[in-house]
């Protein structure tokens, strides 16, 4: 395997698959570190226009061409198959290659104190938060996130510090490839069963990439996890958990209250002793849970709690996390990220506390296997929406087997006795809404792939001013 070495840039780097969130912004730190950077896509995008107007050469579509003379290393996604012609014209000709985990890996090798955000839920909402709590301490951190954090105008910082830190996604076991100082655990849950067999087999791929972190560093878990016992009993790193039980885990909120919309306030304790009061500006109790691991996180490395506190409060969100859109004829429109039914449980219980009428979910199921793996899952998890609209499910990286459809999905739904509607196109469900949602509803378009495009339709009253070719930049994983 070709090593990344910052003391000797100039390298010609090739991105298959550039347009992912990850992939961008290992892209844009290798640029900034003086390597040399192409890469392909198969559409363009707001990230691919951003990565050209940083100089960076991008082809749309992959064919063998697209590989630049002389290149040092081809880098791709999880997503490349392997009859990609770029990653055949690549191993034809003997060019070294390296997945993006891998090529994160290497990048975090030069860190001393890397910090991966881990776990089935909350990776890209406690690596924001973490890194706003960083920001607010002066440390200077590298970050590479799988979102748009706005007080980095982007997905990616470069920082001159010892400290980076990052997003770590369990699919196809791509943070055992990572290099960990602090090692973070929100949660272990079945999902990516397209690769996983199961809850046994994703649990020891966490415990797999707990054991990554040397005896210096730090795993901080969960302390609701279940079966947590088996994950840390033979780590010879240390041990930190979080919770809301001060009696079982060494970090927990008490005394936590809720504001009008939602969003939590409590005292953070560490081992007993009250260390202020944190205010956060996100809904729900998940984003507790969140908070919590990135206080513990900084706290670990060495940012004062004063700090912590005050990054929390200026942590806003990132886009397409419980993002407020706007307000269309008096109703108000958020979107949410969420496809896995625990998720959907989450953004639904907090906007219960937000005011509104009507609580309305727009629904787009996240690929095939998923669908159809946790369907009734999914069907049992949209107990406080009062009306559910579903909509085609988004590929993403698959094909459809023809075993599984929305109409599925909506039909398990009314079994249990919801108001749900299928369609089959967004101009359908944005009409619809037009002549049944009204002023003083909550509106929440979830899903990880294009769904946001709805409620931006109705806030400009014309789904054909929302532009589809140039795709989400968070339509993506960020293992892509």
């Amino acid at each position: 395997m070709l090593h990344i070495n910052f003391n000797q840039p100039n390298q010609k780097i090739h991105f298959i698959g550039i347009g992912g969130i990850s992939m961008s912004g290992l892209a844009e730190i290798l640029l900034q570190r003086k390597f040399h950077v192409s890469g392909s896509d198969m559409k363009a995008s707001s990230i691919t226009e951003h990565l050209q107007k940083l100089g960076v050469p991008i082809f749309i579509g992959h064919c063998a061409e697209n590989i630049p003379a002389h290149v040092d290393l081809v880098v791709y996604t999880a997503a490349v198959k392997e009859d990609n012609p770029e990653l055949q014209e690549a191993l034809s000709k003997k060019i070294p290659t390296m997945d993006r985990a891998a090529l994160l890996g290497q990048i975090m090798k030069h860190y001393p104190y890397a910090v991966a955000v881990a776990g089935t839920h909350g990776k890209t909402t406690t690596t924001s938060m973490l890194s706003h709590i960083l920001l607010a301490g002066s440390m200077d951190p590298t970050i590479t996130v799988g979102g748009i954090l706005e007080v980095i105008g982007g997905n990616i910082r470069t920082g001159s510090s010892d400290y980076f830190i990052t997003e770590a996604c369990e699919y196809c076991n791509s943070f055992l490839k990572f290099f960990p100082y602090i090692g973070i655990v929100l949660n272990i849950e079945e999902d990516h069963l397209d690769y996983f067999k199961d809850i046994d087999e994703i649990r020891t791929s966490f415990t797999r990439f707990a054991q990554l972190i040397p005896p210096q560093g730090a795993l901080l878990i969960n302390g609701d996890t279940e079966n947590l016992h088996q994950i840390v009993e033979h780590l010879t790193c240390r041990v930190i958990t979080f919770g809301t039980n001060p009696d079982t885990v060494m970090w927990a909120a008490a005394n936590i209250q809720y504001n009008k919309k939602g969003s939590g306030s409590f005292d953070i304790l560490f081992q007993g002793k009250n260390l202020g009061r944190i205010i956060l500006q996100v809904p729900g109790i998940h984003n507790i849970y969140n908070s919590l691991a990135a206080f513990a996180a900084a706290y670990d490395l060495g940012v004062s709690a004063q700090d912590c506190i005050q990054g929390l409060y200026n942590f806003g969100g990132t886009q397409r996390r419980f993002e407020y859109k706007g307000m269309y004829d008096g109703i108000t429109i958020i979107d949410d990220y969420a496809h896995h039914p625990t998720e959907i449980k989450a953004t639904l219980k907090a906007a219960q506390r937000y005011p509104h009428q009507q609580l309305w979910c727009v629904f787009q199921p996240h690929t095939y296997t998923r669908t159809k793996a946790f369907l009734q899952d999914f069907a049992h998890s949209f107990g406080d929406a009062d009306i559910i609209l579903i909509t085609d499910i988004y590929a993403a990286r698959e094909k459809d087997p023809g075993d599984i459809h929305a109409k599925d999905l909506a039909a398990a739904i009314q079994k249990l006795g919801k108001k749900v509607y299928y369609f089959s196109s967004f101009e359908e469900v944005q009409a619809y809404l037009k002549k049944h949602c009204f002023k003083g509803d909550l509106l929440i378009t979830m899903g990880a792939g294009d769904v946001n495009l709805i409620g931006e339709a109705l806030l400009q009253s014309d789904l054909s001013t929302v532009s589809t070719d140039l795709s989400p930049i968070l339509a993506t994983s960020c293992c892509e």
